[in-house]
């Protein structure tokens, strides 16, 4: 059994980074930032703490939202391999029945595209109205 595919996982890092028009912003380069935002504040006019604490709260959200994601990405792509993998041997028949055949392998994209390879060579895109039996 054969399962051919390549799918994205997204944040492959540890640390979730931001991607902005200037480049990006991982965790350690925001306390670096505040931290040159407390040091070289006015000390006429200083910064309020709840300000500081507020921006962290709300970037720890937003970090912990891009891991979430990436985690659900790389749970999804493993799923589809899963899936794909249980097609393997069995007969895969077009919407209009011009293609027809056992599968011999399945490529998963990145893009959530599935196509399956029969025996004698074909490709059948296992879109809406293929038949799997």
């Amino acid at each position: 059994m054969q399962v051919d595919g390549t799918a994205s996982t997204i944040g492959t890092t540890p640390t979730a980074s931001i991607k902005s028009a200037s480049g990006s912003i991982d965790y350690n380069t925001f306390l670096q930032l505040m931290i040159a935002e407390m040091k070289y504040q006015d000390p006429t006019n200083p910064t309020d703490t709840s300000q500081y604490m507020s921006q962290f709260a709300q970037f720890s959200t937003v970090e912990q939202g891009i891991q979430t994601n990436n985690k659900l990405d790389s749970l999804l792509a493993s799923q589809a391999l899963a899936q794909a993998d249980s097609l393997i041997g069995r007969t895969a028949t077009s919407s209009d029945g011009s293609v027809s055949g056992k599968i011999a392998s399945i490529t998963v994209l990145a893009n959530g595209t599935t196509t399956a390879t029969l025996e004698d060579g074909k490709t059948l895109s296992l879109s809406d109205g293929v038949t799997i039996s």
